[in-house]
């Protein structure tokens, strides 16, 4: 083997070791993602202002151990005014040499609005709740069972940034 491979691949387990404590109250992971083709909003009939939001997407790792992965996932909302909750969600996770996947047990999102005193950054929505790693393999296993936080934040148009924290045994 490379003497690169092995270093990566020891970074990679040290990473998931201290990953695979108690409780991690901090972020364990950062991705930048961006919607996949066109964001479905169905109306749902005889309910004003009553929306089901679907969505793909795909994301980077840029910070923490799923940095350099890549996640593709999917979601599905149910919104009534800008108030949304998560019905269904999460994706694959794929590392150099390990798989994880991952699923939305519960979550909440809202709009923001470009310009408000509040929030400064573009226009569109944020979410947080929380997920499992029902799978993991390779350099991921340690992932395996473990639950943790999710938060989002709109970066641009279509585009949003993802952030991991709080890793716990399930």
């Amino acid at each position: 083997m490379s003497k690169r491979f092995i270093a990566t691949f020891v970074c990679s387990a040290l990473g998931l070791m201290g990953a695979s404590g108690f409780a991690l109250a901090e972020t364990f992971g950062r991705y930048e993602c961006s919607v996949i083709g066109t964001i479905g909003k169905d109306p749902i009939v005889a309910q004003a202002g009553h929306l089901l939001v679907s969505l793909e997407y795909s994301c980077v790792g840029v910070d923490g151990i799923m940095k350099g992965d890549v996640h593709t996932a999917s979601s599905a909302s149910e919104w009534i005014g800008p108030k949304g909750t998560f019905l269904r969600g999460g994706g694959v996770h794929r590392a150099p040499e390990g798989l994880a996947v991952s699923v939305i047990t519960e979550g909440t999102g809202w709009v923001v609005k470009s310009g408000d005193t509040e929030y400064a950054g573009p226009a569109g929505t944020e979410s947080a709740g929380k997920a499992i790693f029902k799978f993991a393999s390779g350099s991921l296993a340690a992932l395996s069972g473990k639950t943790f936080k999710f938060s989002t934040k709109p970066t641009a148009p279509n585009r949003f940034v993802m952030e991991f924290t709080d890793l716990a045994p399930n």
